[in-house]
């Protein structure tokens, strides 16, 4: 069979590239497509470990089990890790490769291209369909020189291309008659039409516009795809802006650090009945809470810099003092010890910190990153727990020896002497309802508040790839979309 591929790029970050990918791959799964998604570069502090041992974004972690697939090194060959305004970590077919600076790894481009193309090949060689996600925008005409991510890649392998924008956010039409009067002949050519996303409202008072942009631009609107409330889906890297709906009287805090990694892992504590869960900027003071959790960072030992100058270190006494209890997760569990080592510089300038000095250990941060997907329980309860871990710090010490964890036959963790802290290496702590009702126990909820546990993660991901589903069948041309991806490409 002919092979397929199909890019969406967007006007914007955060446009609906990702849903609409993850969307159209369930869609294509339903039809009996064997369809895998794509995404050349990628940069994201929200990781996921790969069946295969890597790292990948996690969005396409969603989008390959949109496609019934576990995920793969190959569906994200260069994913990019922030640790600085300027710096990040260059994870490259699933493995780090190096810390880099913008400029350096701008000349780097050509070289991560070859990896980009080798990955794709791959996969366009195992399913019938690809469907690939863009980076940004398109219109983002300082870095086209060498791009990989956008234009650059559909150009490479000579794939059509779709354009999603955000009407939600105010200048849909000023968004895609921008973009494509920044984009060259040849690539507004291969823009094959136009998705507008997240639309609230009659669609006949859109349709005018809708007709104009035909007109004006000659692309078809494929569709117009309705805001959907409530929906639950990882975001790719931005933390999100909306409280849970319905905040119980149990309040869990999580302190933003500037190289915050892996936030999904509240995802669970954010839509559970029976918490009040709050992101919390590290510039303003702490309200008061049963469970403050430091969460994982990118730069565990300037983050921790920057809790202490904001004064942090007096808000986690008070909380203590007062009873509450204090949970590290990854790069948190490190800064609760009483020092973070690294010696090669890895995440910053070479040498050694002080922790908090609240669990008895010290963290050296190592070139080999451990990546693993891990089962086991909870010394809690015996509960049962699974997910994953992403870390270059090994820790050692006497804290260790009172385990948070057992993962795969070995101990994972440290629990303080008077059980009011503890840390642990378990990315997706909270996804496991029995993991998430023992840790919320151990923090002090009571039965007496109500009877909800908390929610099933993994159902709540799969219930909303559906509706992303449903909303393409029911919103978007699809005879049109087939004819895109069945017709043979030729610039």
């Amino acid at each position: 069979m002919t092979r397929q591929t199909l890019m969406v790029q967007g006007c914007t970050s955060d446009a609906g590239k990702s849903a609409l990918v993850t969307a159209l791959c369930r869609w294509l799964r339903r039809r009996g497509v064997r369809v895998a998604p794509f995404k050349p570069q990628n940069m994201a502090l929200n990781s996921a470990v790969t069946a295969d041992g890597g790292e990948i974004g996690r969005a396409q972690a969603v989008q390959a089990q949109a496609c019934g697939l576990s995920p793969h090194s190959d569906m994200n060959p260069v994913l990019l890790k922030p640790h600085s305004d300027t710096g990040c970590q260059v994870i490259l077919q699933g493995r780090v490769y190096s810390n880099m600076e913008a400029g350096a790894y701008h000349d780097y481009k050509p070289r991560a291209r070859a990896a980009v193309l080798d990955s794709f090949a791959r996969l366009s060689r195992q399913y019938r369909a690809v469907i690939v996600e863009g980076a940004g925008s398109p219109a983002e005409i300082n870095l086209r020189a060498g791009d990989i991510a956008n234009m650059g890649f559909a150009e490479a392998v000579d794939c059509p291309v779709i354009l999603v924008a955000d009407i939600d956010r105010g200048g849909v039409f000023a968004h895609l008659v921008g973009t494509l009067a920044l984009l060259s002949d040849a690539e507004r050519a291969r823009v094959q039409g136009f998705v507008i996303n997240r639309f609230r409202g009659d669609l006949a008072l859109l349709q005018p516009g809708l007709d104009w942009l035909q007109g004006e631009t000659g692309k078809p609107v494929l569709g117009v795809l309705p805001y959907l409330h409530g929906l639950h889906l990882e975001a790719e890297d931005a933390l999100p802006t909306a409280a849970a709906e319905a905040a119980g009287a149990f309040r869990v805090i999580v302190p933003v650090l500037p190289r915050i990694s892996n936030h999904t892992d509240f995802d669970a504590l954010r839509l559970h009945p029976q918490v009040d869960f709050r992101f919390v900027a590290v510039e303003e003071a702490p309200p008061p809470a049963d469970l403050i959790i430091l969460p994982g960072s990118k730069s565990v030992a300037a983050d921790l810099a920057f809790l202490r100058q904001r004064g942090w270190v007096a808000h986690l006494q008070r909380h203590l003092r007062y009873g509450g209890k204090l949970l590290g997760i990854c790069g948190g569990f490190q800064m609760l010890g009483r020092a973070i080592h690294d010696p090669l510089g890895l995440e910053g300038a070479p040498g050694s910190c002080a922790g908090l000095g609240w669990l008895g250990m010290e963290t050296t941060l190592e070139a080999e990153k451990q990546l693993r997907n891990v089962t086991g329980s909870l010394a809690l309860a015996d509960a049962p727990v699974a997910g994953y871990e992403i870390h270059a710090g090994v820790s050692s010490g006497p804290a260790l020896a009172r385990p948070w964890a057992m993962l795969d036959g070995r101990p994972d963790g440290a629990v303080a002497e008077d059980g009011q802290i503890a840390g642990t290496y378990l990315h997706g702590l909270f996804d496991t309802p029995a993991a998430a009702d023992a840790v919320l126990a151990w923090a002090g909820l009571r039965a007496g508040l109500g009877t909800a546990s908390a929610p099933d993660v993994h159902a709540l991901r799969e219930a909303a790839i559906e509706r992303l589903a449903d909303a393409v069948e029911a919103h978007l041309d699809l005879p049109r979309l087939l004819e895109i991806l069945e017709t043979p490409w030729r610039t």
